[in-house]
């Protein structure tokens, strides 16, 4: 469904980018709140409204994924979305600088080169283009910095959803109301199933990141994390083969270096992953760590580390 996305904003024309992410905000809020109303999942909100820190937190976290939307809206209407898809292909780039920035993590020797691969082929794309790839660098850095903000709030996909458009929601609303007065609003002109096509917006938001949840307590998180690179994938391909957007073939240079890197972190993941198993292994075949009790608890660590939902990608376009 993200990857697909891109076939359904060119629908909502007439309407502007700020028009179409105006909607999205204010019909997302009324899609979860309907659905947290009807599972009865409100505890959360109180106890956020006593943290002013993880209040703050999720201002920021508004602010940041609603440049997102509205970059990643206004580039595929634009005829941009191989750009926009190169956003999500370099967002684990950004992500690792940003923790060598910002975090002083260390990288291993692989990470390090993948950053370097990525970094060269922004420089490549520069030529390419004439330009920095700035809708690429937006989008990849908005969602990078939105991850890191969510880290540290923690809620539930649907929950920060909440939180995120609640915040968006009063400054949606007044600019719809603003438009409309100025005649400016195509939601109540262009016929019913226009307007109908705007409030899907909310759907088209919520529904995926449903998905993503379930899928998250179920799929391992390796797995998990190989399946969200199907997104930009998608786009990419939706660029070139249903837009039919130019790829010289400096631009094909470019995105082969981004591909190379994401196969350097990939491959370096699993090999982390596969190296960790086997360490939990030869822990629990080392004497006093059998037993059904140390064996249950060393097992549901294992699966917990498989198991456990990364950060909600409710950034996604």
């Amino acid at each position: 469904m993200w990857g697909l996305v891109p076939l359904f904003w060119p629908l909502l024309k007439p309407a502007g980018a700020v028009e179409i992410l105006a909607h999205r905000m204010v019909w997302s809020l009324v899609l979860v709140a309907v659905a947290l109303l009807a599972l009865r999942r409100w505890s959360w909100a109180g106890e956020l409204l006593r943290q002013p820190r993880k209040l703050g937190l999720i201002t920021v976290a508004a602010a940041v994924i609603t440049i997102n939307w509205g970059v990643y809206i206004w580039a595929v209407n634009s005829g941009q979305v191989v750009e926009a898809s190169l956003g999500y292909f370099i967002n684990p780039l950004v992500t690792i600088a940003m923790g060598v920035l910002l975090l002083k993590e260390r990288l291993r020797p692989v990470q390090w080169a993948a950053v370097g691969v990525g970094f060269a082929a922004v420089l490549v794309l520069t030529v390419g283009y004439g330009r920095p790839p700035w809708i690429s660098l937006i989008l990849a850095l908005s969602f990078a910095v939105y991850g890191l903000v969510k880290k540290k709030v923690n809620l539930g996909g649907v929950e920060s959803l909440a939180a995120e458009t609640a915040v968006q929601f009063l400054p949606a609303l007044a600019y719809l109301l603003w438009l409309s007065g100025q005649g400016g609003s195509t939601f109540a002109t262009e016929g019913p199933g226009h307007a109908a096509l705007l409030a899907a917006t909310g759907v088209v938001t919520a529904l995926p990141l449903v998905c993503f949840g379930a899928a998250a307590i179920r799929v391992p998180l390796s797995t998990l994390g190989l399946l969200q690179y199907l997104a930009p994938v998608f786009q990419f391909l939706l660029g070139i083969l249903y837009f039919h957007e130019a790829m010289p073939p400096e631009r094909w240079a470019g995105f082969a270096l981004v591909w190379l890197a994401l196969a350097l972190l990939t491959w370096d993941a699993l090999r982390t992953a596969r190296r960790s198993a086997r360490a939990l292994r030869a822990g629990l075949d080392r004497p006093g760590t059998t037993g059904p009790a140390g064996t249950g608890s060393a097992a549901r660590s294992a699966d917990g580390v498989a198991a456990e939902p990364s950060a909600s990608p409710a950034a996604k376009p």
